[in-house]
């Protein structure tokens, strides 16, 4: 089966709580993962993450620490409009590990032109980004809750997914039988049913 998710860990691990991302990625890999998942630590590679996403997937997870004014250690679960413009007044902030966020991934993947149908963002409010390799106290333990947040998250979207396998099964098996019952009369044209297109995740 083709991998159609995709969970990036990103962040810079030599930035204290700004590993976070990576921490929780690394912890998922130890795990069993159906095999529709692919997990990866870009760490701080927001190029190369943004190319992988020109592959098939159709869900990206991001896991990062993620500055939201909450109590250091809190979880949040952020699924960004992926039709907002997010274009990043400074242009390199995917380039550059101090600066990646997911804004600036995802914006560099509209760029390349990924067709990722759906975005969640993982995050941790950070307490101590300074130099460091080390998380503090309340970052390293919301890692464990994470990941049980990541692996909740899959299950949504497996079942989303599954669904709207579905929904676009039937339509193609009506028009199979649209054109097994109409056929084209002479100096007419078939019936075209419609494009069922891209079902919603």
């Amino acid at each position: 089966m083709s991998k159609q998710v995709l969970v990036a860990g990103v962040g810079n691990v030599f930035l204290g709580d700004d590993g976070f991302g990576v921490e929780v990625v690394n912890r998922l890999l130890d795990q069993s993962l159906p095999d529709w998942v692919q997990v990866t630590d870009y760490g701080i590679r927001g190029v190369h993450l943004a190319y992988e996403l020109l592959e098939d997937y159709q869900v990206l997870i991001i896991v990062d620490a993620l500055p939201r004014g909450g109590a250091p250690g809190t979880l949040y679960v952020v699924e960004p409009d992926l039709d907002e413009d997010f274009s990043n007044p400074q242009p390199t902030a995917a380039l550059d590990g101090h600066g990646m966020n997911p804004e600036a991934v995802l914006g560099l993947c509209k760029t390349l032109g990924a067709r990722v149908s759906r975005a969640l963002v993982v995050g941790c409010e950070p307490e101590d980004c300074s130099p460091g390799m080390r998380l503090s106290e309340p970052v390293a333990a919301a890692v464990a809750p994470a990941v049980d947040v990541v692996r909740d998250l899959l299950a949504d979207v497996h079942g989303s997914l599954v669904a709207a396998r579905s929904d676009e099964s039937g339509m193609r098996r009506s028009d199979r039988r649209l054109k097994v019952t109409a056929p084209a009369c002479p100096g007419s044209q078939r019936p075209h049913a419609p494009d069922p297109g891209r079902g919603d995740t």
